[in-house]
């Protein structure tokens, strides 16, 4: 049993418009920067650099320790500094998919008002 909503939106969906290509990975990375929470993203990528930075210099800290508990100690802080950073980075993704939907929900909206 198919509705008539159900009917424009397979019909919409079967046409392709390429009027409106898909966004590549790094266009859509870039576009985090903008819009009403985009000061949030430049502090986010601050922070991230900083414990990238913080991951490298503990690292070569620890390579250079010469006793055993500096280099843990090092060792620990860069491998903790590593995963956060990570953590950090990953935390954007979520954001770029919200985009990726609400880009698609667009494009439908545009095919069912025609």
């Amino acid at each position: 049993m198919t509705t008539e909503l159900d009917r424009r939106i397979a019909e919409a969906l079967a046409g392709q418009d390429d009027t409106l290509p898909e966004p590549g990975y790094f266009k859509m990375i870039m576009s985090l920067f903008y819009g009403p929470q985009g000061w949030m993203t430049y502090v986010i990528a601050a922070v991230q650099l900083g414990m990238t930075i913080g991951t490298f210099w503990c690292g070569w800290q620890f390579y250079t320790a010469e006793a055993v508990l500096p280099a843990l100690k090092w060792g620990l802080t860069a491998v903790a500094l590593a995963i956060m950073a990570l953590q950090i980075k990953l935390a954007l993704m979520p954001v770029m998919q919200a985009n990726r939907v609400l880009l698609a929900l667009r494009r439908l909206e545009l095919h069912l008002t025609r």
